[in-house]
């Protein structure tokens, strides 16, 4: 084919494909690929800078949390904090794609109206593989990260044991110093505050019982049931309950029971477990008999009850009946004496010698309680299951409520105020630094072991607007709510005698079982944030001898592992609470 042929030969196929409209299809693909291929393209690198500035973010937090806490430590200087967040930044942000990264620091030290504050900032790009077909080589991208010093709120509770045995070892005193030394645990916590209550802390003595201070007699989270009960209907005695009488009568005698009768009951050998005394007030005097004049006329007054550790709070009085019983019939019967019973002032006699007839009159017996107020201010476990949970009380429901008890132990009422040892009263969530310090050197040993009331009360001190008066949270701020609880025992006693008679508990610890099903409800409860409620740290003092065992209630109360110690001396109480005082200093600068 010559040249000329082969022009005409292109001439005419090129008119022919102008000419066939089914190629159309292919043109408007052709012009339609390039802005497809530039969305898809602007896609996949935006995807590649969002991707590095995420890591970016994550790694800029990081750096901001590790350069507070080096700064809280002192291991670096303000003058540091350039150079320190480079290399910290540099070390966690490994992105291959982001290019030209930068990082700068800005510090604010803290003044009277704001507190310290570090600013980083980081920035970076990549270079495009799509985007730069339209004129974008590179996307950049930047990130912010902050710290504050105070944004972060400290509630501290210290339950404390004050049982009898914290007299020996020089615990007590070891333990005072711990907290209330200079230097220890409120000073190392007070430090931190720049505001007034940027910290509190609450001190719960314990023992038995607790202590929340007589005063509080008129308030509505009181339970007033045990205390207004006579013995024979006590809800929380169990196998222990006192049957009335149980001494020099019998059952069928209790309505013969009057002025110049013997006591009832009987204080050893089998129930109930107390005496007489002589008018209805804790602590008055022991009673052979009825009395028979006076304000008391009549009046039966149970004593101190050995089982429970505590004294019933009222006396039944005696109201003459006009209907007369025989006491006795027979040549030994006499108005004088019948055995070990002495009848009532009523008795009188007919007859001589075998048909001697002796008849008293009977009585109704009502118990009358004492006034609220007489109360001393101790507080027993609540009503299961409530024992073991930080439920508010509500009036409507008594099981909620906090039991009014009068507790005596080793011949001491521990919350009476006139006692030659006393069970401290509670201090509720204060930053008042000296008195708190005060409360805790007025501390002393007595009394027996009962840890979960301990943490029971230290978490009610946490509650805000509770029956302690804890203030009110902002919902914008960060609450560190921490528990420290020490003891240097294993629990032997609660509200139900059964559990422990003072000494030890009784087979199965059901002590610590009411205890550690507390502890399990409190590590288990979230914040509005999802976030555990409380920070929990346990001590054992363990310095007797032969050592008692390793606490498994303790221990598993703990919030982890690392925050249970075990001690064998008096001497690391210091080091231990000044290793818990750093690590919250170190939780409130950063969290």
């Amino acid at each position: 084919m010559t040249a000329a042929t082969l022009v005409r030969f292109c001439r005419h196929t090129v008119r022919r494909f102008a000419r066939d409209n089914r190629g159309n299809i292919a043109v408007t693909f052709a012009i339609a690929l390039l802005p497809i291929l530039a969305f898809v393209g602007a896609g996949v690198d935006y995807s590649r800078a969002n991707a590095a500035k995420s890591s970016m973010q994550a790694a800029l937090d990081s750096t901001a949390l590790m350069l507070s806490r080096d700064l809280a430590q002192g291991t670096i200087t303000s003058a540091d904090i350039g150079a320190k967040a480079s290399a910290y930044f540099k070390a966690l942000y490994t992105s291959a794609d982001a290019k030209s990264v930068a990082v700068t620091a800005n510090y604010t030290a803290s003044s009277s109206s704001s507190a310290s504050n570090i600013q980083l900032t980081a920035s970076g790009q990549i270079v495009t593989q799509f985007m730069k077909l339209a004129g974008f080589p590179t996307m950049d991208f930047s990130t912010k990260a902050t710290t504050t010093w105070g944004d972060v709120k400290m509630r501290v509770a210290l339950a404390l044991d004050n049982t009898g045995s914290m007299a020996s070892s020089n615990k007590m005193t070891a333990l005072q110093n711990a907290v209330a030394g200079s230097g220890g645990l409120i000073d190392q916590l007070s430090a931190l505050a720049k505001t007034p209550g940027d910290v509190y802390i609450s001190v719960i003595p314990f023992a038995k019982v607790v202590n929340v201070g007589a005063s509080n007699y008129t308030q509505n989270w009181i339970d007033w049931t045990d205390w207004q009960n006579p013995p024979t209907i006590q809800p929380n005695n169990g196998s222990y309950q006192a049957a009335i009488p149980n001494g020099s009568y019998t059952q069928a005698q209790w309505d013969m029971v009057g002025p110049g009768s013997s006591c009832p009951f009987r204080s050893s050998n089998g129930f109930p477990y107390f005496s007489c005394v002589s008018e209805p007030t804790t602590g008055s005097s022991s009673a052979s008999r009825i009395p028979s004049s006076g304000t008391y006329n009549g009046y039966i007054c149970p004593g101190y009850d050995s089982a429970s550790h505590s004294y019933y709070n009222g006396c039944w009085t005696s109201v003459q009946t006009s209907t007369r019983v025989n006491w006795c019939t027979g040549s030994n019967c006499s108005c004088q004496t019948s055995g070990s019973n002495i009848p009532n002032s009523t008795c009188s006699c007919t007859g001589s010698n075998s048909s001697t007839v002796c008849k008293v009159n009977t009585f109704t017996h009502t118990w009358i309680a004492n006034a609220k107020s007489t109360w001393t201010g101790c507080v027993v476990d609540r009503t299961q299951p409530n024992d073991a949970n930080a439920v508010s009380p509500a009036t409507s429901d008594v099981t909620t409520l906090f039991p009014a008890n009068q507790h005596m132990e080793n011949s001491t009422q521990y919350c009476s105020s006139s006692a030659s040892t006393k069970l401290a009263q509670i201090v509720p969530l204060s930053y008042n630094w000296s008195s708190l310090k005060s409360a805790v050197n007025a501390m002393e040993p007595t009394g027996g072991t009962n840890q979960a009331i301990g943490m029971a009360w230290a978490v009610q001190s946490l509650i805000p607007n509770g029956v302690l008066g804890a203030p009110a949270e902002d919902a914008n701020t960060t609450y560190n709510r921490v528990i420290i609880l020490l003891s240097d025992g294993l629990n032997t006693e609660d509200r139900w005698p059964e559990y422990g008679n003072g000494s030890s508990q009784a087979s199965g610890n059901p002590i610590d079982a009411r205890q550690a099903l507390l502890c399990s409800n409190l590590k288990n409860s979230k914040d509005a944030k999802g976030n555990s409620m409380y920070t929990i740290y346990t001590i054992q003092v363990n310095t007797s001898s032969p050592a008692d065992p390793t606490s498994t209630v303790l221990q598993n109360c703990a919030s982890s592992p690392d925050k249970f110690y075990m001690l064998t001396s008096s001497s690391q109480i210091v080091t231990t609470f000044n290793s818990i005082g750093t690590a919250l200093s170190k939780l409130r600068v950063a969290k």
